[in-house]
């Protein structure tokens, strides 16, 4: 790693300045929609009683399990050692960091009351795992603030591998956690498994490796930075594994469910007869996150063009946000059957399926959340060197042989 040289981008452009200006409109929207949904209360969005998770939420957990994801390109560096990803680390970092705080911007705004928060991070209740998520979420900040230090200061590079190893182990409880958010709640016949929790981390890789390679190819093309084709070679071709790594995991969600009788309402729901979320299932995540993707990464007639790896990457991010909207807003639309084979005479909770539909108020504040995490992403490699100089193939074979 020493032998690479990091910069400070100029931002003179004008895709420089017109990336601030759309980032900073949209987060100027979010606090509108913030502040509306406080004054007005929540009964302007399309939540209610029985869909208390919108889609900020999704966008939420979107970047959330993308922060823990694209830290795997800085873990092969220093936990497996592949120096071949060393140049990539400090951008990976950067982007956990900005991605989390993202995420957690849209949660906290959503809470109609952010204020709030103070008594979520001052009263813990150990038995709930949102309790446990606050910890997790500010452990993994500081943990990746000190990895990316001793990344950065070469008095302290002795101690990388070790940090390293840390951020690793984290961000894999992290996401065990925020996949246990789901995988614990027995109330939704949706959730309730086991499986929630290596289905999201495999869908935080693949989250986490796209957004990496779109932001990559956006600098080093706004940077007009050297960019070989085999610095894009390894992660084009572990992009297209964690793609079939979140489809297997899928498919063993859906088959455990199938196995069971009490499932099969659940599932056709899912699958086949639930409208929006069967479409989003089928045509969102399968066609447009899996099968497209894993074509354009390796059929022979586009795997050369950096476009189908820009193009792969996100669809693999449509696939993952469609995904994660069937998870969390179609767990909750389908209604729990508290007494099977029992009619239930009620004025409330007794539909056959709970209706939502997004309000612009959550779609915008859902958006800051990505443009939070862009402007600070761009302000940060304009303050300090995250950015190497050249990533050619004559410069990184030359240095990393391996």
């Amino acid at each position: 790693m020493k032998n690479v040289t990091f910069y400070i981008i100029e931002g003179k452009s004008f895709a420089f300045y017109g990336g601030i200006i759309v980032s900073v409109f949209f987060i100027l929207l979010g606090l509108l929609a913030s502040y509306n949904m406080e004054h007005h209360g929540h009964i302007i969005t399309g939540m209610n009683n029985q869909i208390v998770w919108g889609i900020p939420h999704v966008f939420a957990i979107f970047l959330i399990l993308a922060a823990s994801g694209v830290l795997n390109v800085a873990s092969i560096s220093s936990v497996f050692r592949k120096i071949f990803y060393n140049p990539l680390a400090r951008l990976s970092a950067l982007l956990a960091i900005t991605l989390l705080l993202g995420g957690l911007s849209v949660l906290v705004l959503d809470l109609g009351r952010p204020d709030r928060i103070i008594v979520a991070m001052t009263s813990y209740n150990f038995k709930s795992i949102f309790a446990w998520n606050i910890i997790l979420y500010n452990g993994f900040l500081i943990i990746c603030a000190i990895y990316l230090w001793f990344m950065m200061q070469r008095s302290m590079q002795r101690y990388y591998p070790t940090a390293g190893l840390i951020a690793f182990t984290w961000r894999l409880i992290l996401t065990t956690g925020t996949g246990s958010i789901f995988g614990f709640i027995v109330a939704k016949e949706a959730y309730q498994t086991a499986i929630m929790a290596p289905l999201f981390i495999a869908l935080s890789l693949s989250l986490g490796l796209a957004i990496f390679l779109i932001v990559l190819l956006i600098d080093c093309w706004e940077t007009h930075c050297s960019l070989g084709d085999g610095i894009l070679r390894r992660p084009k071709k572990l992009l297209g594994i964690l793609i079939a790594g979140v489809f297997y995991f899928v498919l063993v969600y859906h088959l455990t469910h199938l196995y069971f009788t009490g499932r099969h309402g659940v599932e056709y729901f899912i699958l086949a007869g639930g409208g929006i979320y069967t479409v989003l299932f089928w045509g969102g995540y399968m066609f447009l996150g899996t099968i497209l993707p894993l074509a354009l990464l390796y059929h022979e007639r586009f795997t050369h063009s950096r476009i189908s790896i820009a193009a792969a990457s996100l669809l693999t991010l449509v696939g993952g946000m469609s995904l994660l909207y069937v998870i969390i807003i179609g767990g909750q639309v389908y209604p729990l059957e508290i007494f099977p084979g029992k009619e239930i005479v009620s004025s409330v909770f007794v539909a056959d399926t709970y209706s939502y539909t997004p309000s612009i108020w959550e779609i915008m504040l859902g958006l800051s959340g990505i443009a939070i995490a862009s402007l600070l992403t761009v302000t940060a490699v304009r303050i300090l060197p995250f950015m190497p100089r050249s990533l050619a193939d004559t410069d990184i074979d030359e240095t990393f042989k391996g």
